[in-house]
């Protein structure tokens, strides 16, 4: 399989999960067969869908079916939070498999899946849809006006940023998250998990669950950070140079005024409201 971007996305059918991965070069979507079995059969766990998995590809091999031994497998993030090895199945794969499994749900998912390949190609076409479905899903959501502009921005930022890295050739995955965990203790004193906790936060994604100010105050942090990856020319595997620098050019990005807590009310400004509470919703 070539190499695969995106590798941990999530996509929604009927407000379940189902983890995707997308690859660039083929320009098509894998999807976790056992999140589709869990979403097919309505099984109440992941691990009873797996041991359905294993049933199906046992009777699927006895039948003569290729299917199982075409299938790939991908490093995925589980509900543990570990990345593992999981079954994926690409979207003429996946309407096989579905055809071997009898769920009253089999025609709204394969309906769903052709949808979900003709947002991507869309997107891949015309990147500016990707930030028109993310507005629509945040107003949906009832996130007021400045916060959705604010959230919407940030996301601009961070994608120059990780391309910047890119072609600087850091590692997408492990070395995006220690460059990104330095960014943030930065500004706000704590790792990417650190944060969570402190709104007490899950799977849910933190940058979703920020304040405006603290919205405002990654941003800063990574453009500087952005520019200092920009004007130099050494690349390759993560070094501790880095890692030190992404780390001053997130303070130094936050340096204007404002620092790890508000100086006129002492008060930290990375906050344990999140955006469920309702803390940054109309009213």
């Amino acid at each position: 399989m070539a190499e695969v971007n995106d590798n941990g996305s999530i996509q929604l059918f009927e407000d379940q999960k189902i983890r995707t991965a997308w690859d660039a070069e083929k320009e098509e979507w894998y999807f976790s067969i056992v999140d589709v079995v869990a979403v097919l059969t309505e099984q109440k766990d992941s691990r009873s869908a797996a041991k359905y998995w294993s049933v199906l590809k046992v009777r699927l091999k006895n039948e003569g079916s290729e299917l199982t031994t075409n299938c790939s497998q991908l490093k995925m993030k589980a509900a543990d939070g570990k990345r593992r090895l999981t079954d994926v199945a690409n979207t003429e794969q996946l309407l096989r498999i579905i055809q071997s499994i009898p769920s009253k749900k089999a025609e709204p998912f394969k309906a769903w899946l052709a949808m979900v390949g003709k947002e991507r190609i869309e997107e891949t076409i015309d990147p500016e849809q990707a930030i028109d479905r993310a507005l629509e899903t945040y107003q949906k959501k009832g996130y007021d006006a400045d916060w959705i502009h604010q959230r919407i921005l940030s996301i601009r930022v961070r994608n120059e940023l990780t391309a910047e890295w890119q072609a600087r050739g850091v590692e997408q995955g492990r070395e995006y998250a220690i460059l990104t965990d330095e960014i943030t203790k930065a500004w706000s004193g704590m790792t990417t998990r650190q944060y969570k906790n402190l709104k007490g936060l899950k799977k849910e994604n933190l940058r979703d669950n920020m304040s405006t100010t603290e919205i405002i105050l990654t941003m800063l942090a990574e453009t500087s950070t952005k520019g200092y990856f920009r004007r130099r020319k050494a690349g390759g595997l993560l070094r501790e140079r880095q890692r030190c620098q992404a780390r001053r050019q997130g303070r130094a990005g936050c340096a204007a005024g404002v620092g790890i807590r508000n100086r006129d009310t002492g008060h930290h400004l990375a906050e344990c409201r999140t955006a469920q509470s309702g803390c940054y919703r109309p009213d």
